[in-house]
């Protein structure tokens, strides 16, 4: 095994930050592709930025969050969060009891692990499954959590997804929906409405997933329960700055549909170039993927790395060698090692489908010489 634990996942990941700061400094940004469709961004004009200030930043761009935050996710109050992951944490902390239950119902296991570790922290008994005939709400229940849209892009189907806010509602029981991804996939590629439209009562997003905005969280939804998430998240220190703010609020005006669904029609295109060469590769909504384990099927030789070894190796040969940023190589401990090349961000829409077909090709060729060398998987990872 390369990477065993979380504090090699944080090493992995230092490691492929010094990488992406050098490619940077010696050859600038263009040298790199971003294809993670967590690229972000913040926007701000310079009259903006001398606005943030502690105390005057909140009060010139949350008021205006509020109106902008409404029209994208929907729900009575928007809350703005340093992470999405933040968010979460915050609304176990005030909703959910010790001993109390927790159920959660997504597309496709596993759920994103700041929700069980958050249950974890309050002592709280945890359920997830992706099989809807197993899906049920015992008593003592304190929460029920969909995923709209899992790590890996697995859309929940919108049928099911009303079934479980109802089953839930009727026994008076709030739901939060993970929306990190899928409030924009979700409603612009599959057409489904928002999760507050469709009845939850707390839904959150990732602001750097899918649009132009930084890392950060926004939470929409009843407006009683969004003031008492925002009472532990003032006390715990979960509130997005000022200079966070300002960037979700122009990443939101700069969301552009359109990049969604130019993806949609590329990702085919690129899947058939691949399908070629591979026969592990699944089109995702807007773009492609490998899983590891279908990565370690691909592998023709003897080795000894588990799964998720060869998809961080392979991670890093696509950065080191072709400046290819995916998940794998950046991601924090705990997320999916299923690389995925996603098609609608900007860096993607520079890139000849051709050219990037050769440069998968040629990374994977080079994994495969490099997997018989333990040691020299270490040297590329770490």
């Amino acid at each position: 095994m390369i990477v065993n634990n979380s504090l090699d996942e944080v090493k992995k990941r230092e490691k492929a930050l010094s990488i992406i700061k050098d490619m940077v400094e010696t050859g600038g940004r263009s040298k790199l592709f971003d294809l993670t469709g967590l690229s972000g961004g913040f926007i701000a004009s310079e009259s903006e930025i001398s606005l943030l200030e502690t105390y005057v930043g909140p009060a010139i761009f949350e008021e205006d969050l509020q109106n902008v935050g409404r029209q994208h996710m929907g729900g009575e109050k928007i809350l703005p969060l340093n992470r999405t992951s933040s968010g979460i944490l915050a609304t176990i902390l005030t909703l959910v009891k010790k001993d109390s239950n927790v159920v959660h119902y997504l597309a496709k296991l596993p759920a994103h692990p700041s929700i069980p570790r958050s249950c974890n922290l309050v002592g709280a008994n945890y359920f997830e499954t992706d099989v809807f005939e197993e899906f049920s709400i015992p008593e003592n229940t304190s929460l029920v959590v969909v995923t709209g849209s899992t790590m890996d892009h697995q859309v929940i189907d919108e049928d099911e997804f009303k079934k479980v806010i109802d089953m839930a509602h009727e026994k008076n029981i709030p739901v939060m929906v993970d929306d990190a991804s899928g409030a924009r996939l979700r409603t612009v590629v599959f057409n489904q409405p928002k999760a507050c439209d469709l009845g939850a009562d707390i839904a959150i997003t990732s602001t750097d997933k899918l649009m132009p905005g930084p890392r950060g969280g926004l939470m929409a939804g009843r407006e009683d329960l969004i003031d008492a998430i925002k009472v532990k998240v003032n006390q715990f220190g979960l509130e997005a700055q000022p200079p966070a703010v300002l960037a979700m609020l122009n990443g939101i005006k700069n969301f552009d549909e359109t990049n969604l669904i130019n993806s949609f029609s590329r990702k085919d295109e690129l899947f058939e170039l691949l399908n070629e060469r591979f026969d592990n590769f699944k089109t995702t909504p807007t773009g492609v993927m490998i899983s590891p384990q279908g990565l370690a099927d691909e592998i023709e030789v003897e080795h000894n790395l588990s799964d998720d070894d060869l998809a961080f190796v392979f991670s890093f040969i696509l950065l080191k060698n072709h400046g290819i940023i995916t998940i794998p190589a950046v991601s924090m401990p705990g997320a999916s090692a299923t690389i995925r090349f996603d098609l609608s961000t900007n860096d993607a829409f520079s890139l000849d489908l051709n050219e990037l077909y050769k440069k998968i090709e040629s990374s994977f060729n080079r994994l495969q010489e490099v997997a018989i060398n333990e040691d020299e998987c270490r040297k590329i990872v770490f």
